[in-house]
């Protein structure tokens, strides 16, 4: 019986070392829980890396055992693979590239080696796994040579393809020397899927342009395949938020925050550490804010929220530095005895207390300088019950495609932000629950289990459709027939295409002419068995 095969560079669990022994937690993030479904069904299985540099057989095995009960399968990787593939050319070349942070990409041959490596160690760890009929769902920017290498080695496998970032304009991959390997790695998948349709339209663009392979409606014609190119947005577990900002220790934060903040406004800001955010701007904005807008000072506060990320390197380092000298200017100029501007938290938040400053904040500050989806501002959307609060969200982040009910800004113009930030403080609380509820609706109705199954059912159309235009071979039988007929017929019509199969494509069309071996066949076909016969 055919399976699905999950592949993906992180594991949906963290295995921890700790006092020599390993511990095994699942991971709550959303797209292991949008899969759960699937990797946990039959023998089913989700393959990739534990997170950890596993030390000697004996650890390996009791690993993969423990990963096998969970329906998991480990990729294993040396210190040197994960610093080279994954620190070396996933983030320092792929991501900045792929956000059009270009100035901060590094072009090294050895990252680009440990890349490739990594890619067919991986598939070696999923050929392991998978039959000839098996339906393979490969993740994320980590993996873009994947499907090609399932590909060679599985011709007749169903594979798909998910990129969870931005796929950015064909002018920003011409700039990468792998561009060609990388698109190709991409193309050996049935079914492609990005968020929106500009990433999608960008990717179409940059197989034409780059490898000269013509697309129509989402449709990519190859050689010998029909690939499908199609979006997905991305959804939350929406249940999950809208639960647990109701729950009684969600409840508990939400009680603690809100007297000791003494009745303030709430604008929050939850991010990872990194450039692609925007964090800096936020910052800026407010300080703007407070300057335009002296009555909102003592009345409102920022909550900034940074979960760590990278910060021993030297990019990261730097804006984190910048957000510190931030917060602290903002707060000594404006600060005072019972109100403080900013609070900053340097730390990730669990969920519960994630859903209390969730349901406190009146406005969302979601404004990424460029982003694939961006699930925080899908949550802080579930998690408002009573539909009050305002999402500012950039125009760059893929969400945006969807909640148009938020205030849509440019997330580098920082007089607008600050002039939105403005705009939502005195909104009403009848426009408010209006654009909340709508967002709310869309939301919960494309959740992260809607997005598996879509996917899901378009790979199999993708294949279906795929086995219904391939050509069939001709078997001895029908080569018999073939001839018979052709032998008893009074008159014969052959149709015999020129550039491409009787003579090969050449750049100079008056170079395609025909040479001796087919002149001699043309003429044994039209004598067809009559020496005297000449035409």
């Amino acid at each position: 019986m055919a399976k699905t095969i999950i592949v993906s560079n992180r594991l949906p669990v963290k295995v921890l070392r700790t006092d020599d022994k390993l511990s095994f937690q699942p991971s709550e993030g959303g797209l292991a829980t949008g899969l759960g479904s699937i990797y946990r069904s039959g023998d089913n299985v989700w393959v990739g890396w534990p997170g950890l540099t596993v030390e000697g057989a004996e650890e390996q095995d009791l690993v993969v055992e423990e990963l096998r009960a969970n329906s998991m399968s480990p990729v294993f990787l040396t210190k040197a693979e994960f610093r080279d593939y994954h620190e070396g050319f996933c983030n320092e070349t792929l991501w900045p590239t792929f956000h059009y942070f270009a100035q901060y990409a590094v072009f090294d041959d050895a990252t680009w080696a440990a890349y490739v490596a990594v890619n067919e160690k991986f598939c070696q760890a999923v050929l392991e796994q998978a039959g000839p009929e098996d339906t393979i769902w490969v993740h994320d920017y980590q993996l873009l040579l994947l499907p090609s290498l399932l590909r060679q080695a599985r011709p007749q496998a169903t594979i798909g393809f998910f990129l969870h970032i931005p796929f950015p304009s064909q002018e920003l991959i011409r700039v990468l020397p792998w561009r060609k390997e990388l698109l190709q790695g991409m193309l050996g998948a049935d079914l492609i899927g990005f968020h929106t349709f500009s990433y999608m339209r960008h990717f179409l663009n940059a197989v034409s342009q780059l490898l000269g392979l013509t697309n129509q409606n989402g449709q990519i014609e190859t050689a010998d395949r029909t690939i499908l190119v199609d979006t997905f947005p991305l959804g939350i577990d929406y249940d999950r938020y809208a639960t647990a900002a109701v729950s009684a220790p969600a409840q508990e934060y939400a009680h603690t925050y809100r007297e000791a903040l003494r009745g303030a406004r709430i604008i929050l800001s939850i991010d990872r550490l990194d450039y692609t955010k925007g964090i800096a701007e936020r910052l800026r904005a407010f300080e703007l804010l407070l300057e335009r807008y002296p009555e909102w000072r003592e009345y409102v506060s920022l909550v900034m929220v940074v979960v760590p990320s990278r910060d021993q390197v030297e990019t990261y380092r730097r804006l984190k530095e910048e957000i510190d000298e931030l917060v602290g200017r903002i707060n000594a100029k404006y600060c005072t005895i019972s109100w403080r501007p900013v609070y900053y938290f340097y730390r990730s938040l669990p969920l519960e207390e994630l859903a209390a400053w969730y349901q406190l904040a009146d406005i969302g500050l979601v404004t990424p300088m460029r982003d694939g989806m961006n699930l925080v501002a899908k949550e802080f959307v579930a998690s408002k019950a009573d539909q009050s609060g305002v999402l500012i969200l950039s125009e760059r982040a893929g969400a945006a495609r969807e909640l148009a009910d938020a205030l849509l800004i440019n997330p580098t113009d920082i007089g607008q932000l600050a002039e939105a930030l403005h705009v939502a403080l005195v909104m009403p609380e009848e426009e408010q629950r209006q654009r909340m509820s709508n967002m709310q609706n869309l939301v919960q109705q494309y959740d992260v289990f809607a997005w598996s199954r879509l996917f899901i059912e378009r790979l199999e159309y993708a294949k279906h459709k795929q086995l219904a235009l391939a050509t069939a071979q001709l078997d001895a039988r029908n080569a018999q027939y073939l001839v018979r007929d052709y032998q008893q017929a009074k008159q014969r019509l052959l149709l015999l295409d020129y550039d491409g199969t009787l003579v090969p494509f050449l750049a100079n069309p008056q170079r395609a002419r025909p040479d001796a071996e087919l002149l001699n066949l043309l003429k044994a076909l039209t004598n067809d068995g009559h020496p005297g016969r000449h035409h």
